[in-house]
């Protein structure tokens, strides 16, 4: 799955295109490497957001295949840390 579907999937952003826009931006790192929308996810992949105001590193613990409800999405993926 893609890197700016993943992240509009799993709601760690709420919209792709400001999925993809963050990426654009280089704000996105997948495994410590600036990582580009388009890139292949797959499990055991560490993901870092740069927020404006905080920081946050995700593992991906499964790659869903579609849409998945909202209560699923959290089980996407586990918090590793969280920098306000």
């Amino acid at each position: 799955m893609r890197l700016d579907k993943f992240l509009k999937v799993s709601r760690l952003i709420k919209r792709r295109t400001v999925a993809n826009s963050v990426s654009e931006m280089g704000k996105v790192y997948v495994n410590g490497n600036i990582a580009k929308p388009a890139k292949q996810l797959k499990v055991g992949d560490i993901i870092k957001i740069e927020y404006t105001n905080k920081t946050i590193a995700v593992k991906v613990l499964s790659v869903p295949t579609g849409n998945v409800s909202v209560q699923e999405a959290s089980t996407l993926y586990e918090e590793l840390s969280s920098d306000i």
